[in-house]
């Protein structure tokens, strides 16, 4: 009988069957360690893919009560010695973030020089998103024109697209740049920094779903031994990943932060933490 692919690594290798479960399903684990019940519907056509919906892949995202205890108590122990130091906090974030806030509303995008725009995306203030080189060089090469209409465009979608289009779904598409107006290198990190200064609520300054470096995969795997979907899966979308690694490192971080900065560097420390 034909194995499903493991929901969080894409990958159909090394999956077996752990239990035959009544009605024809069973419990199946990948070499990863994730064991799930697959109900195992009727077998598609023979190198066709079963797309899983949106309701089922957000029930199957990690959640923070899959934690073992005995980590998140090595945990608490780490964040008490963390808060107990006072914060460096950057004194220019707060009245930097609120101007960026005035120009990225309805109006401010409409008006604003668009060397604000680029300047922006070269900015480390508050959170750093790295080498804009392929961003810098398409800027360039149109003029200051065109690339601010296109990143304004690109920003005005991600923030007031369409209600019908969830923003994880319009975070993907300028990712996959699906749309037209897609600013050439206003990818991951800098849409991620414009969601932080709209959203600093709600959105950790960690602008990558994974990299080498430490990214919400990788921490959310050394910090709290969950291992989240590979971007490259197509049901998942990255976009999805973006938003729900966010909001479960978040939620996992818990409160005490003087801000998502704060939070954000108590993961990056914590990720560095022997065990």
């Amino acid at each position: 009988m034909a194995l499903v692919m493991c929901p969080l690594c894409s990958d159909d290798e090394d999956i077996e069957v752990v239990r035959s479960l009544e009605g024809g399903g069973r419990v199946v684990r990948h070499r990863c360690g994730y064991a799930w019940e697959d109900a195992a519907p009727a077998a598609a056509p023979r190198g066709e893919r079963v797309p899983r919906s949106f309701d089922e892949l957000a029930a199957r995202f990690p959640k923070a009560d899959e934690v073992e205890p005995e980590r998140l108590r090595r945990l608490d122990r780490l964040k008490e010695r963390y808060l107990a130091v006072r914060p460096d906090v950057d004194s220019r974030v707060a009245a930097y973030w609120a101007e960026y806030q005035e120009i990225f509303s309805p109006d401010g995008l409409r008006s604003c020089d668009p060397r604000r725009l680029k300047d922006f995306a070269n900015s480390e203030i508050g959170a750093r998103p790295g080498n804009q080189a392929t961003f810098n060089s398409a800027w360039n090469a149109m003029g200051d024109a065109a690339a601010g209409e296109a990143t304004r465009e690109t920003i005005a979608y991600l923030l007031y697209g369409p209600e019908d289009i969830p923003l994880g779904d319009r975070l993907h598409q300028l990712l996959a740049g699906t749309v037209p107006f897609a600013m050439t290198g206003f990818k991951e990190a800098l849409l991620t920094r414009v969601l932080c200064v709209m959203r600093p609520e709600r959105f950790l300054t960690i602008l990558k779903y994974t990299t080498e470096a430490g990214g919400k995969r990788e921490i959310a795997r050394q910090v709290y031994g969950l291992e989240l979907p590979a971007p490259e899966s197509v049901d998942w979308t990255l976009g999805r990943l973006v938003l729900w690694s966010n909001d479960l490192l978040r939620s996992l971080a818990g409160e005490g932060f003087a801000n998502q900065q704060h939070a954000a560097a108590f993961l990056w420390w914590a990720k560095d933490q022997p065990a």
